[in-house]
């Protein structure tokens, strides 16, 4: 019996309007622009705008190694290459679809201009066009002159250009100041993307990559906080597999008290460090997902610090599920138990990094003013009515209002408010902070401490380093230091 076919072939105007709505962000975007350049062995990269413009046009220019006019058309193909064929390991490419996917997500007019040994060509997709012909036919150029921002375009590389732009503007059409400020909020929101996105890339390159937004040079997002001396890091691991090898690498940021708060926010980003906790995973050095933990725990308070960078080959795509943005994986089997047991180490490390000020509480040298107790599973606060400064202010009293006070010291911390702690902490910890003293009360607390300490047979000239390293000490220590010195020079007299 013979067989029956009929031609299937997809209707060019619908087709390439689904290839519009993808999935893709302005950022994830311009991200896959940029993964071209620097797969053509591009070492700087422009990303230039108009938004104020009558017609407001992007372009992404960078000077890598060119096309021809053969090459150009094949890469201005829908599905240009096949995902399953074998890449070079320096290719961010995929799917053969990136360059008019992303571009077509945030408009309706494509140009790409390519210079390769001193020979100029270019060729366009307009989708206007496309829905009046149901062709897939481009335009191919002749004329550069009136091309934005071609003058920028060096002795070899490629001009990617945006113009009608309707989805980065965001459907407006007649208040062209509202769509300026739409079209350049949203590149701003773009940069930080950009900069965590090809960070090793503009920071480990040979030569580092530069990338710069309408002549400003970006500086590189490194999630894990290596230029910090407080980060910590584990050695590399590795987990090898048919399709290559994943390697793997454990960190820990440093508490927010020892970087500055520009560098705090800077690492956490607009949805702060408790949504950008967990793995890292980088495709060839480009990262792909960042700050999940994919199923395999809990984003917590104690585990906010945690960073893992994965680095996976670009053989491994179909086994990690790559999608056409690159903005998404998921965990091949064999990877998903290093991957729990890399969890558990690190969530310990950092939860130590939040819980070390907790440990020194068991520290009888220091002297807390609050006792940390675990009772029947709980956790317990509460003020030390045996601590020096309590103790010695009861001495003073008359006997008769010694329980009172006793009874007041209990009800404090019986009152701590526990649940609006909790939300603070899950919040927006960094911006919860103790309260000033006065150098009165600093005084009270030293003199009520530190013939306790002598007593316990510590030297005079260690005592300021143990007081140093307890608040409210060592948040008003220019204030402390000077009643510390005094009052164990008037000791040593007294003694």
């Amino acid at each position: 019996m013979s067989k029956r076919y009929a031609d299937a072939t997809p209707h060019a105007a619908s087709l390439i309007q689904s290839l519009r709505d993808i999935g893709y962000s302005c950022e994830t975007a311009l991200a896959d622009i940029i993964d071209n350049a620097i797969t053509a062995e591009a070492q700087t990269i422009e990303i230039m705008s108009d938004a104020g413009a009558a017609h407001p046009a992007l372009a992404i220019i960078d000077n890598g190694l060119g096309m021809s006019v053969d090459e150009l058309v094949e890469a201005m193909r829908p599905g240009s290459h096949n995902p399953l064929s074998e890449r070079a390991s320096g290719d961010l490419g995929r799917f053969g679809l990136g360059l008019k996917s992303a571009s077509f997500s945030q408009c309706k007019r494509l140009t790409v201009i390519s210079r390769q040994e001193g020979a100029l060509c270019g060729a366009v997709w307009d989708l206007d066009e496309v829905a009046n012909t149901n062709r897939w036919e481009i335009q191919l150029l002749e004329e550069f002159a009136d091309i934005p921002w071609i003058d920028r375009l060096g002795p070899r590389g490629t001009l990617v250009l945006w113009e009608k732009m309707d989805r980065l503007a965001g459907g407006i059409e007649t208040d062209q100041r509202k769509r300026a400020e739409y079209i350049n909020r949203a590149i701003s929101g773009a940069e930080r993307h950009i900069r965590l996105v090809f960070h090793r890339f503009m920071s480990e390159g040979k030569p580092p990559l530069a990338i710069r937004l309408n002549e400003r040079k970006l500086e590189p997002l490194d999630p894990f906080g290596t230029k910090f001396a407080s980060h910590q890091e584990d050695r590399e691991d590795s987990l090898e597999l048919g399709r290559g090898t994943v390697t793997f690498q454990c960190f820990t940021l440093p508490h927010h008290k020892s970087i500055t708060k520009a560098e705090w926010d800077d690492l956490g980003g607009p949805e702060g460090h408790l949504r950008s906790q967990g793995f890292y995973v980088y495709r060839g050095g480009r990262l792909i997902i960042a700050g999940s933990w994919l199923g395999l725990a809990r984003q917590t308070e104690l585990t906010k610090l945690c960073r893992i960078k994965v680095d996976i080959p670009n053989t491994m795509d179909a086994d990690w599920k790559i999608d056409v943005k690159k903005a998404s994986a998921q965990l091949p089997p064999p990877v998903r138990e290093r991957m729990r047991l890399l969890v558990e180490k690190l969530s310990s490390t950092s939860k130590r990094t939040y819980q070390r000020r907790g440990q020194r509480l068991v520290d009888e040298s220091i002297m807390p003013l609050w006792q940390r107790i675990q009772k029947d599973g709980a956790v317990i606060y509460r003020p030390d009515p045996a601590h020096p400064v309590f103790a010695d202010f009861s001495a003073r009293l008359p006997d008769e209002l010694q329980a009172d006070f006793a009874n007041l010291i209990g009800l404090v911390g019986s009152s701590m408010p526990v649940a609006a702690l909790h939300a603070d902490f899950a919040g927006i910890p960094e911006e919860v902070l103790v309260d000033d003293v006065d150098e009165p009360a600093l005084r009270q607390l030293a003199e009520a401490m530190i013939p306790r300490l002598l007593d316990q047979g510590i030297t005079d000239d260690l005592i300021p380093t143990i007081l140093k390293q307890i608040d409210p000490f060592n948040t008003n220590w220019p204030i402390s230091e000077p009643i510390i010195s005094d009052i164990i020079a008037k000791e040593k007299m007294d003694g």
